[in-house]
């Protein structure tokens, strides 16, 4: 990464610490592979766990199975309500896709393109973890996710996850997707105003810093927090934002029956783990994401791209 390009994302990030604390965790983490701390043990980087769960689903007679939903990428749709909206903007649809994973998931990443093109969304927003590993090469994430992102209509912002390095920022931004980086954004529409904002990942490198992304956002403006994460729902509630988007969680990826998570690999209370849900005055939702992590398979739980309508809470219509 050259010095022209570390300036600017040390300064997009909050300063010179948190640039160097990313780039020096994703470093000792790749010379290391299990990280650190809290973290110390990643089960995506022990390879012959994966074996391991391969072979318990296909000696339960689910794997096929497993690999078959995992390319059944589901569109959802969910309204959310707010007295804070401003009217021009009731209606307001956005289009959420998280965890793509795209160089391991490559028939969701099809099915996904051909779902795209026929949906109609004002905006775009994209909750991390483009790549596969948490580690190494990410030439052929960067590829793979080329091709999709070319049939999202802009405009598009994103957020990176556990998952990815600070040095796709310039690629992926060179696709068309506005990455947030502790940052906020002005959406307009017919003279009125809401704010976006995005904070880098909270879960792994913890680098997030709500309170810059959040610090020239007027406290009675609606705003949207894009967190790959959803376990700082405490954070963005109490920071004042109206709505949280995030993934992560998978949902779960391998569930039991009724769609309930053997595990969310997250620190979160288990209905925050999939769908939509509120904390205090916060609406939030996690997506369920469109690809899969460690193995390939999709069991109890259908891969996901969601459609937000925003609505003022004034239109809403009772029966």
């Amino acid at each position: 990464m050259t010095e022209t390009v570390l300036s600017k994302l040390e300064q997009r990030l909050g300063g010179r610490v948190y640039a160097r604390q990313r780039l020096g965790i994703e470093t000792d983490h790749e010379a290391q592979i299990f990280g650190q701390g809290l973290n110390f043990f990643h089960i995506e980087n022990w390879y012959s766990v994966h074996s391991i769960i391969r072979i318990l689903l296909k000696l339960t007679g689910l794997y096929w199975r497993g690999r078959a939903n995992a390319a059944r990428v589901e569109v959802r749709r969910n309204d959310i309500h707010s007295k804070k909206l401003p009217a021009e903007f009731d209606g307001l649809t956005l289009l959420h896709i998280s965890d793509f994973h795209a160089d391991m998931n490559e028939g969701a990443m099809r099915r996904l393109e051909e779902i795209l093109p026929d949906l109609s969304y004002d905006l775009c927003v994209l909750t991390g973890d483009y790549r596969g590993a948490t580690f190494g090469q990410f030439d052929d994430a960067l590829a793979r996710m080329r091709t999709v992102v070319a049939r999202i209509k802009p405009p598009v912002y994103g957020v990176l996850g556990n998952h990815d390095t600070i040095r796709m920022v310039p690629d992926l931004e060179a696709m068309g997707i506005h990455m947030l980086l502790n940052e906020f954004e002005l959406i307009t529409r017919a003279g009125a105003s809401i704010y976006l904002a995005g904070i880098d990942d909270a879960h792994y490198f913890r680098v997030d810093n709500i309170e810059k992304a959040a610090s020239g956002i007027p406290h009675q403006a609606f705003s949207i927090l894009l967190s790959h994460t959803p376990e700082i729902y405490r954070q963005a509630a109490h920071a004042g934002f109206d709505l949280l988007l995030s993934g992560h969680t998978h949902g779960g990826q391998i569930c039991l029956p009724g769609s309930i998570p053997v595990t969310l690999d997250s620190v979160l209370p288990r209905k925050f783990g999939s769908g939509a849900w509120t904390y205090h005055e916060m609406a939030g939702y996690t997506s369920a994401g469109v690809g899969s992590s460690i193995v390939t398979v999709r069991i109890n739980c259908f891969p996901e791209i969601t459609l937000h309508r925003l609505w003022r809470a004034e239109a809403v219509v009772r029966q």
